[in-house]
């Protein structure tokens, strides 16, 4: 007897680990008006980061983050991971979370370029800006779903740039790393906002 209610309560603990770490549908529990602000902000973000990106090129005749491959590792220049957030294993709580670290670790990126060039100055402020309130919208909503850990996300280790060239190389990495980051931010927003 003890055997079989051994089983049934294995079988049943089983049963609700496999729901807990089910991927959610989509959109569950976010709201339409976060999703569209949201959807908003990373369209404005990357408007932002194609200006830097061209001031860039135009200025200092740095077009290309190909050309500064052997430069990102040596400038220890991270990368952020969204695995929570894929279509497969979207587990709504940890893909926020990973978003706005992402966010957070960008927003100290782009503090590190500071002094870059005068001319990409107010773009890197406004870059910073727009980062610091789609972060801030999101650990807002992950607050109002019950889901914001006590902490704020940290940035991490950020890059030290010594000469006018790393930070201008940087610059490059940072806006292409983002670039991509904010791509996949957007498929994901997408797929949320799918009813």
């Amino acid at each position: 007897m003890k055997l079989i209610a051994l089983q049934l309560l294995l079988w049943h603990s089983a049963l609700w680990t496999v729901r807990e770490a089910t991927p959610l549908g989509p959109a569950r529990n976010l709201p339409e008006t976060f999703l569209l602000k949201c959807l908003e902000q990373v369209r404005k973000i990357q408007a932002d980061v194609v200006a830097m990106q061209e001031r860039l090129c135009a200025t200092h005749k740095l077009c290309h983050s190909e050309e500064l491959v052997l430069l990102r590792h040596s400038l220890g220049i991270p990368q952020v991971p969204l695995g929570r957030c894929s279509s497969q294993a979207l587990q709504l709580t940890g893909c926020l979370g990973q978003l706005h670290g992402g966010l957070f670790l960008y927003q100290g990126l782009l503090q590190a370029l500071a002094g870059i060039s005068p001319e990409l100055g107010p773009t890197l402020d406004m870059l910073q800006l727009d980062i610091t309130d789609f972060a801030t919208n999101i650990w807002q909503q992950m607050g109002d779903l019950g889901m914001a850990p006590g902490v704020q996300a940290t940035q991490g280790t950020v890059p030290t740039f010594t000469s006018a060239f790393q930070r201008r190389a940087g610059g490059v990495l940072v806006a292409s790393n983002l670039q991509s980051f904010l791509q996949l931010a957007l498929r994901i927003l997408r797929h949320l906002a799918e009813p």
